[in-house]
């Protein structure tokens, strides 16, 4: 069952719905240039277009509760500060389009996109991830899970048939673009006509609705069901697991193109040069499974390909507006 993605793309190419090829292809707002082909947005060679701000703005992914990540990220943020020579300030956002909106906007420099959003922050904002958490043996990614509570009638996927589905925002890869994809193509099953999607915006409120039998089954992140289980937000005994797919690559870290170039390497520094051990960012992460306790670089073009297979599999188009 977990290798449905390569099947369901399979099947919608024999359909007419072309499937990205190796590496895929991704079109970027026009004000973004891509000479190179990496599918990112190319840093300016005209200095007048580059910035370079006294205040770095930095904003981690809104998958859970912001003020819980506020202290969280502290003593990293401290030490980009060290390294950069910039004052670093954390931006609490509250939603994915608000995240992608502010460094689309110029008001966000550095940032993690979760694995859904990514490609859209690469089309519209001019994001340039760089880099993602991995465990100490490179060891990477979470798992799309439906989820249900004991008791709730579900026992399968095929059990959510008739029944209220909770994602948590269309730019979610877990919360909505691959259980969708995966409830269409492999399980036949349509929104609207043969189950009730809600909204609940984030992978918190997701899991909490369904710990507290408020939706009877939700599409979540495991690393974040980690996490809230490890910080006693819920107990393990009030979800149940109904199915998990292959592993998805985690937020994507990175920084607005049009940084000047120095800057950019320094921020990059800050990152492959933080000191894990004893920080508050290792208590946290290390509650995921995989054990998040580094950060390894990454190429957008491939280690995002899968998400934007996913994408291009249910004709998601990356329209700025």
């Amino acid at each position: 069952m977990r290798h449905w993605l390569k099947a369901c793309i399979f099947g919608l190419a024999l359909a007419g719905v072309t499937a990205l090829g190796t590496g895929g292809s991704h079109a970027l707002d026009e004000r973004y240039l891509d000479a190179d082909g990496d599918l990112l947005a190319d840093v300016p060679t005209d200095p007048s277009k580059l910035i370079d701000p006294d205040t770095l703005v930095f904003a981690y992914t809104p998958v859970e509760d912001p003020a819980v990540y506020t202290k969280v990220w502290e003593g990293f943020l401290k030490h980009m500060e060290v390294v950069t020579g910039k004052k670093v300030q954390f931006f609490p956002v509250q939603s994915n389009a608000a995240q992608i909106e502010a460094m689309r906007a110029g008001r966000l420099h550095v940032a993690a996109f979760n694995t859904g959003s990514n490609p859209i922050a690469v089309a519209c904002a001019g994001f340039r991830p760089f880099a993602m958490m991995a465990a100490m043996n490179d060891e990477f990614g979470y798992r799309m899970q439906f989820i249900t509570y004991p008791g709730s009638g579900i026992e399968k996927v095929e059990d959510i048939r008739g029944k209220k589905l909770a994602f948590t925002s269309e730019t979610s890869n877990s919360g909505f673009k691959a259980p969708s994809a995966l409830l269409r193509d492999q399980f036949k099953m349509e929104a609207k006509k043969d189950y009730e999607p809600v909204f609940s915006g984030k992978h918190d409120n997701s899991i909490l609705g369904v710990a507290n039998k408020d939706y009877p089954a939700a599409s979540i992140a495991s690393s974040v069901m980690d996490r809230m289980i490890a910080r006693n937000v819920i107990k393990r005994e009030q979800v149940k697991v109904i199915y998990a797919s292959d592993r998805f690559p985690t937020s994507g870290y990175g920084v607005v193109y049009n940084l000047k170039p120095e800057l950019q390497n320094k921020i990059k520094s800050a990152f492959f040069s933080f000191n894990w051990d004893g920080s508050e960012l290792l208590k946290e992460f290390q509650k995921s499974e995989p054990p998040q306790e580094k950060f390894v670089e990454i190429s957008f073009k491939d280690s995002w390909k899968v998400v934007r297979d996913i994408d291009a599999a249910m004709g998601i188009s990356y329209t700025c507006k």
